[in-house]
């Protein structure tokens, strides 16, 4: 922002490099966890080790969880004075 660029581009710079690491995430985890259900079948009482909405909630929890903890200090990061940032370093 010292040199030029918007809140929003500082922002997105961040959130891109957080959305990035979650899709890796995803794609990596969720198959994994399919694939080691057979595993844990006996574990689960009531409901299936594919079941689709357990997945999906899980999912959506995951993005969530990321998606907050990534904007949250980025947006923090934008509200500090640039001059006061260079100054300091």
């Amino acid at each position: 922002m010292a040199l030029g660029a918007l809140r929003g581009d500082a922002l997105w710079i961040v959130m891109r490099e957080v959305l990035l690491l979650l899709g890796i995430g995803i794609a990596v985890g969720l198959p994994a966890a399919l694939a080691i259900s057979n595993l844990v079948r006996s574990q689960l009482y009531g409901m299936s080790p594919s079941d689709p909405k357990t997945i999906a909630l899980a999912t959506l929890g995951i993005i969530l969880i990321a998606a907050i903890s990534g904007y949250l200090p980025a947006w923090r990061a934008t509200r500090v004075d640039p001059v006061m940032a260079l100054r300091y370093e």
